[in-house]
């Protein structure tokens, strides 16, 4: 990007994903919209501070209007993961896995009930293993690591005390680079490789002698340090990608360890039960009910791997909004109904103010009733018309009105389920508006030239 301007859009909607997780597009639309409006009222010798001084009313009567609108249940556990349910459902409706939403809602829903207590979606792990269909992913127990378990091993382990290391637990060789050893006789390589063997094997005693069965090792176990393990009856684990083995540590409590003189320092981990698991062709571990008990699993499927991380990304989505609802439990509703909503208040205020800033308050009306006209476009309906009926609707009293896609027309969101986030709404309508008020604060705007053709 090389626009000014169009980085200021990119940035607005990297913040609405950071803090949000969801209304990247609605937050750019807006900005774009007041930015149309806002070059029309330039166009017509309004001048930039008068229109800014409109629109910062106007934001101010549209938040009072949104939060006035929204609804909160989180006294009533049944209504409120009803809630949870509609905004995955609504969240997900725009993305690759519509045609699985009612899945991926409740996938969502069920993960973040389980980490309600912290929230934290580190807890939730998000695993892709292509195969089968997206309907068959499901939501496991705990932490899988995708590590198959070496021969030998004991295949499951009950009350297990874990540690997580990264230490190297390959042969000890000479580390000092560019060394030679010289040696005049078989005899004497027998003796260094025995010096090693036993160097290995003190090792591998200081490990087992903190009192764990599971060792999880970031790095390479060669194949005698694995049998020491395998005679103590210690599940051993060896190339655990980085990222599993910080997580496998936060939610088993231990901490990565890369030295073992010292047991009483060392904090180890503990599961209920460590076993093997098979998804579709593959065998990975399962650690279940871990000392974090929130913690658990999505494992996803799907036909591709393309597939499987356009349905990460949308379930990112919808975990990130739900995360936001459990913060702050307000609900407001989809489907255009809090964008006619703010833009009727907007215009109502707008009629009291005397001067040129009613024009401006009256154009941020306007860029707000664009975003419904856009989705009813969008889905092949006349956007103007359906808009009107809604604005008429809401006039009458029926503050829930918005635009019913399914059916073409206007519908109660509250009965269709289509609600969002209170913070989501908040956080496009302000956004936009500031970087709105940042472009049209600059003195002259040079246009983009158009793309040249090619050929």
């Amino acid at each position: 990007m090389d626009n000014p301007a169009a980085k200021v859009l990119v940035d607005i909607a990297r913040t609405q994903d950071d803090e949000v997780g969801d209304g990247t597009t609605s937050v750019t639309v807006l900005c774009g919209e007041l930015l149309r409006e806002a070059e029309k009222l330039v166009e017509a010798r309004v001048h930039p501070m008068t229109i800014i001084d409109g629109w910062r009313k106007a934001v101010d009567v549209a938040r009072v209007a949104l939060e006035a609108s929204a609804v909160d249940h989180s006294d009533d556990k049944e209504a409120f993961e009803r809630d949870l349910a509609n905004i995955a459902r609504t969240t997900l409706s725009s993305k690759l896995v519509t045609h699985d939403k009612e899945h991926f809602a409740q996938l969502a829903v069920d993960a973040i009930l389980r980490v309600k207590d912290s929230l934290s979606l580190e807890l939730i792990q998000i695993l892709k293993k292509p195969g089968g269909a997206l309907k068959d992913s499901f939501v496991a127990d705990g932490f899988i690591l995708d590590k198959t378990l070496p021969a030998g091993m004991p295949k499951s382990i009950k009350d297990a005390k874990i540690m997580v290391a990264n230490t190297s637990m390959d042969t000890d060789k000479i580390k000092i680079f560019g060394s030679k050893v010289r040696v005049d006789s078989m005899t004497k390589i027998a003796a260094i490789e025995e010096a090693e063997r036993a160097k290995m094997k003190a090792k591998v005693d200081k490990i087992v002698a903190h009192g764990i069965n599971v060792f999880v090792n970031r790095q390479l176990i060669y194949d005698y340090p694995l049998q020491l393990f395998a005679e103590a009856g210690v599940l051993a684990v060896e190339h655990a990608d980085f990222d599993g083995v910080e997580r496998l540590a936060a939610v088993t409590g231990s901490e990565i360890a890369s030295t073992f003189d010292h047991p009483e320092t060392t904090r180890l981990g503990a599961a209920a039960s460590v076993g093997e698991m098979i998804i579709g062709e593959d065998r990975l571990i399962q650690f279940g009910k871990v000392k974090k008990g929130e913690a658990c699993t999505v494992v996803l499927r799907g036909a591709s791997n393309h597939m499987i991380d356009e349905a990460e990304r949308s379930l990112h989505d919808a975990l990130a909004v739900l995360q936001q609802t459990c913060k702050t439990s307000k609900v407001t509703f989809g489907g255009g109904s809090a964008e006619v909503l703010m833009a009727g208040a907007v215009e109502a205020e707008a009629a009291k103010i005397p001067g040129k800033a009613q024009i401006a308050m009256e154009a941020f009306a306007r860029a707000l009733r664009q975003l419904p006209t856009i989705v009813a476009d969008n889905a092949g309906f006349d956007g103007a018309e359906l808009v009107s009926r809604v604005k008429a609707a809401q006039a009458a009293g029926d503050m829930r009105a918005g635009i019913d896609i399914v059916n073409g027309g206007v519908g109660d969101m509250e009965k269709l389920g289509v609600c969002e986030a209170l913070k989501l709404k908040l956080h496009v309508l302000l956004s936009a508006a500031e970087a709105a008020e940042m472009i049209l604060r600059v003195d002259d705007i040079i246009r983009c030239a158009p793309r040249q053709r090619q050929g």
